[in-house]
């Protein structure tokens, strides 16, 4: 069955100026910046992008009046993976342009987050979340290869950039590369092992390279960090499906739609999970439920279902 969609752990990029550019950058930029802030925690995005914009045209006119006087406006920093140096324009600027770009992001506007990434990584290119969260975006957009060179670059100059590991297991998990894929989610639980989707996501992998006990102890290692997580309960009754343990199945995946009723693909396999077990007006419900839902999935369904009940009468006669 198709891999169930996984969404990127995408890092918001609150950063504080450092002192060295607070003292350059004008107090209303930064109550702005700060501002955008409060605004994305209060859900209040189109007002978070609208102080970003204006603390951006504030620092960067500030920027190109110290140019015309012939002042310095670069900073330089060590870049993480080598000796040589980066210089960087306008540190608060490219802050604030990425902080923007991940606003757009998150209201769907995936080209303007791009355009915004883009404006941040020319002024910072030693900007590791911002290649982080340009993934993230072209990803979004389709661009899957574009992505893995962003989060390819985002780990070279932050080897331990734990969202940059997570993200880039997933991305290799939707582009056919479960073994890469193993190997990032891995690297990024040594990086940090509180992190609820990380194993949920661990788990569809395991699951797609067959070791399926494997796949219900990250799933359960998921849902004892987060409860709430719809998509690991769904992820861990698929694990049990394909064990043939249809109850503890069933539960799951009751669970799963309990948290999210939308969910398709919980209706999906909790009806063939009934089939399977001889139970065809209540799974006749869940079918109908998911293709209300999804009716595109009538194509995939119909052979499953045909598939447990042969299953069924196979068990029966045993």
């Amino acid at each position: 069955m198709r891999r169930y969609a996984i969404v990127f752990a995408v890092v918001a990029l609150i950063l504080s100026a450092n002192i060295s550019v607070q003292s350059q950058t004008p107090k209303a930029a930064l109550d702005l910046f700060e501002n955008a802030a409060k605004k994305v925690d209060r859900g209040d995005l189109d007002g978070a992008i609208e102080d970003y914009s204006r603390a951006i045209v504030i620092s960067s006119s500030l920027a190109a009046q110290k140019k015309s006087k012939s002042f310095s406006t670069s900073f330089t920093t060590a870049s993480s993976d080598s000796s040589e140096d980066i210089t960087v324009l306008d540190p608060f600027t490219a802050n604030a342009y990425t902080n923007r770009g991940l606003v757009r992001y998150q209201k769907g506007d995936y080209f303007g987050a791009i355009a915004d990434h883009d404006q941040a990584i020319r002024l910072r290119p030693g900007l590791a979340p911002a290649y982080l969260n340009r993934a993230a975006a072209r990803r979004s957009n389709g661009d899957l290869n574009g992505a893995l060179e962003d989060l390819n670059r985002a780990i070279k100059i932050k080897n331990d950039f734990f969202e940059a590991y997570n993200n880039r297991g997933c991305l290799k998990h939707d582009l056919g590369d479960d073994k890469g894929a193993l190997v990032d989610l891995d690297r990024a639980l040594q990086l940090n092992k509180k992190v609820a989707e990380t194993y949920y996501q661990r788990g569809y992998v395991v699951m797609a390279l067959k070791d399926l006990d494997s796949a219900v102890r990250d799933f359960t290692r998921a849902i004892q960090l987060n409860p709430k997580l719809a998509w690991a309960y769904q992820g861990r009754g698929t694990a049990l499906m394909n064990k043939s343990d249809m109850v503890p199945a069933i539960a799951d995946f009751s669970e799963a739609v309990k948290l999210e009723p939308e969910l398709a693909w919980g209706y999906f396999n909790r009806g063939l999970a009934l089939v399977y077990l001889g139970d065809e007006e209540k799974a006749q419900k869940d079918f109908d439920e998911c293709l209300r839902l999804r009716p595109e999935l009538k194509v995939e369904l119909m052979p499953r279902i045909e598939l447990a009940r042969q299953l069924y009468r196979l068990n029966a006669k045993k």
